[in-house]
């Protein structure tokens, strides 16, 4: 079990989530202490296992995949064949000696092996399950397969992502880590109510509603005007400039935000750009109808200096300007680095890597070691919380039940 002291210390969690937006979702509650044991099987490999060998990009297998390396820290790993009874009589044993359950599973998979919500209910009728899939568990379009395109499309917020004059922009994997922070403050939600209520909860998770649930200024201003919002690339449909602007080095922009009439004169002085002064720039209206004009002449004084001169210059001044930074740029921030961002992790075969560590600086919440090796913890799991014999694991591996 996670130590004493973490938020979610003593809590467990039954993972079989897959993919991205699930295990994100998980990860966040191992990063609170709750103990994570992932159920997975070589006869179901989870995709974020893969998907590095598929893009032709890692050659370490599937325990050494950037994705699940990065979705999976801190959890245990057992693998359990569903496919055969015995392993999902396994499952319900783990079940009763867990805390909550989370899934992202088509509606009904689970339901159709006998580990459905009212199945495991019956078991335990305190357990939390949190089911997340494409449009819902209800409804027409239930059975819809989807990943994070489908959920941005679907949503809604996929129409206003992008160019003007331009096809939508599929959004990826910031929808699904979306989805996921959705799925652990669901959780934590229903942790709570059973600690006041002592009743468990099944958790209906739609990732489409996730994402139409950010649409809800686009929602309200149409009814009240009757006008759909309109993809706006960089911009905004409010405040201006609002862009990001090339820089003298090769590859560098930096990004520039102005809300109001103080931070416009900020920026004018610090410019010191006479164009600037014109009566098309004086009221924030023209500022937001000029914008290429005023992109032109912002871009003009960016462009002879290097980023990072150009954003300590506006800093300075009282401008919200950052520079764009690559991975490898991030990596070496001295700021990043001060806030230990990045952490150490010892990983069975890949040895100490560098990984993203928590969002937040709270009493308890770390890292808890690296992504587990498939099937990492089984004599832990079948053996300490399970209690099975050593020569029971061994024939459960023979007859590819522990598979």
């Amino acid at each position: 079990m996670a130590e004493r002291g973490a938020p979610l210390s003593g809590v467990r969690v039954t993972d079989f989530t897959w993919a991205w937006a699930g295990p994100k979702g998980t990860l966040l509650l191992a990063m609170l202490g709750a103990e994570v044991i992932k159920v997975e099987s070589r006869a179901r490999l989870d995709h974020a296992r893969v998907h590095s060998l598929t893009a032709g990009n890692i050659s370490g297998g599937i325990d050494e995949s950037p994705i699940f390396n990065d979705l999976n820290l801190g959890k245990r790993s057992v693998t359990l064949n569903l496919r055969k009874e015995e392993a999902r009589d396994l499952v319900r044993r783990l079940v009763m000696k867990s805390d909550v359950v989370v899934q992202n599973m088509r509606p009904g998979v689970l339901d159709k092996l006998g580990m459905g919500y009212e199945d495991l209910r019956a078991l335990k009728p305190e357990i939390i399950m949190l089911s997340s899939s494409a449009v819902g568990a209800t409804g027409p379009e239930c059975s819809y397969a989807g990943y994070a395109p489908t959920f941005a499309s679907l949503s809604g917020i996929g129409d206003i992502s992008g160019h003007p004059d331009e096809p939508p922009q599929l959004l990826g994997g910031s929808v699904d880590l979306r989805v996921g922070t959705a799925s652990a403050f669901a959780v934590l939600a229903a942790l709570i109510h059973r600690r006041r209520t002592g009743q468990g909860q099944h958790i209906d998770l739609s990732s489409t509603e996730v994402m139409s649930s950010m649409m809800g200024d686009a929602f309200v201003g149409y009814g009240l005007t009757g006008r759909l919002p309109e993809r706006l690339g960089n911009r905004d449909e409010a405040m201006a400039p609002h862009g990001c602007y090339r820089c003298r080095g090769e590859g560098e922009w930096i990004a520039i935000a102005v809300a109001n009439t103080a931070e416009w004169e900020a920026l004018k002085s610090a410019l010191g750009d006479p164009r600037l002064e014109g009566e098309a720039f004086a009221e924030a209206e023209g500022r937001w109808r000029h914008q290429d004009r005023l992109d032109e002449i912002i871009e003009y004084w960016t462009s002879g200096r290097s980023s990072s001169e150009a954003v300590e210059i506006l800093q300075r001044a009282g401008v919200a300007a950052a520079p764009v930074q690559s991975g490898a740029l991030l990596a070496a921030d001295a700021h990043v680095e001060e806030r230990a961002v990045f952490e150490s992790v010892r990983h069975p075969t890949m040895g100490e890597r560098k990984v993203v560590g928590p969002p937040w600086r709270l009493e308890g919440a770390q890292l808890r070691g690296a992504a587990p090796l498939l099937g990492q913890h089984n004599d832990y799991v079948l053996g300490e919380i399970l209690g099975l014999e050593p020569r029971e694991i061994e024939q459960l591996e023979a007859d590819e039940i522990v598979y």
